[in-house]
């Protein structure tokens, strides 16, 4: 039992200094190749065996033909050991670099495109988590070239908005001014409404600005979507009999909700005035309200003929205005994107879709 001891001490001690060479120089070229590091370690493997193996052969006495065939066999092994280091190295560098290389081209601004071949465990989780990050880099390049375009298009549509009642008015108010308006009174009126559009439409911007700066701030209490809906369509009433346009009220169900009463009948104004707006005399708009699992669902159908697929998408972004038979006479857009505001800011969302003979807009809110 005491040379099985004096055995171990003496291989212990020979492989511990090999190992405490191997760690400083791992230590010094940890910065280096991942191939150099792998050699490394197969180096202080095999030392640290023959160091073991030749303290123990010194303590036994052996003869030097025995010695020298216990090196020769540990030399044979060592060879093996770093060769098959240097291989798998190398293969591991050459997997990294061609990672690397498809990962500077996503972030270049290209797609991600996976490096074909076999690779680690690791090194396959990386390319994994590479691919699903330049997916979701992609997406939000498309959101953002998305936002960009609509926000020229915002641009161009205020300043079109804004330099033709803008000119009207100049030319009324030096009419007024030199004295040649034939009917002051009705300059008067005009410039008035023109003032109103304006007021209207520097409101929705400064409503949508709120929304997207994040303070819109909200007092949501406790009310039955009921009162909601009547509130709205007796507001909505008169511009309904100016264009010849029926409101109804079916499934009003009386359901309770968290919301800021003011900012959900604007929205309940905003998409009842649209779908007044684009639906022709004698048409209908109907209005309801019903439970779908755990939410509430408010809808405006209207009678607009229909929104074309590709532009259903794109019916609350800011500035939209669809096509020219869509385009209102008044505002600039905004009314659908500060809907799909106001709702994601209570939590719920906006939707549209077509129906027979027009569209329906629809506001899911979370139930009280």
């Amino acid at each position: 039992m005491k040379d099985v001891l004096l055995i171990a001490l003496f291989a212990l001690a020979g492989a511990a200094c090999a190992g405490v060479a191997g760690a400083v120089v791992l230590r010094l070229v940890r910065h280096r190749s991942v191939a150099l590091s792998l050699t490394v370690v197969a180096a202080v493997t095999v030392t640290a065996m023959l160091a073991g193996t030749l303290a123990v052969a010194q303590a036994m006495f052996l003869s030097a033909h025995d010695l020298w065939v216990v090196t020769v066999v540990v030399a044979m092994a060592a060879l093996v050991s770093l060769g098959t280091a240097l291989v798998l190295g190398r293969w591991v560098v050459a997997r990294s670099r061609a990672l690397a290389r498809a990962a500077r081209e996503f972030g270049d601004g290209g797609g991600f495109s996976a490096p074909h071949g076999t690779a680690t465990a690791e090194l396959a989780a990386l390319t994994r988590e590479l691919a699903a990050t330049s997916a979701r880099l992609d997406a939000s390049r498309g959101r953002e070239r998305a936002l960009e375009a609509s926000r020229r298009e915002l641009v161009a549509w205020i300043s079109h908005d804004l330099r033709t009642p803008l000119a009207g008015l100049r030319a009324m108010a030096e009419a007024l001014e030199d004295g040649i308006a034939a009917d002051p009174a009705r300059y008067h009126r005009q410039i008035r409404t023109e003032v109103e559009r304006l007021t209207v439409m520097v409101t929705d911007l400064f409503e949508l600005s709120r929304i997207h700066a994040g303070t819109l701030s909200l007092n949501p209490s406790r009310i039955c979507v009921y009162d909601l809906v009547g509130d709205a369509l007796s507001g909505a009433d008169p511009l309904a009999r100016e264009h010849g346009v029926r409101l109804e009220g079916k499934r009003l169900e009386p359901l309770p909700v968290e919301v800021d009463g003011k900012e959900m009948t604007r929205v309940l104004t905003n998409l009842l005035v649209n779908a007044i707006r684009h639906t022709p005399a004698d048409g209908t708009v109907a209005v309801s309200a019903e439970r779908r699992e755990d939410a509430v669902v408010v809808s405006v159908t209207d009678g607009c003929g229909g929104i074309p697929e590709e532009d259903l998408p794109r019916v609350f972004d800011t500035g939209w205005r669809g096509t020219e038979a869509r385009t209102p006479p008044a505002g600039a857009g905004l009314g659908l994107a500060i809907v799909r505001g106001i709702v994601e800011a209570h939590a719920g969302s906006a939707g549209v879709r077509n129906v027979p003979g027009g569209c329906r807009f629809e506001v899911t809110l979370p139930t009280a």
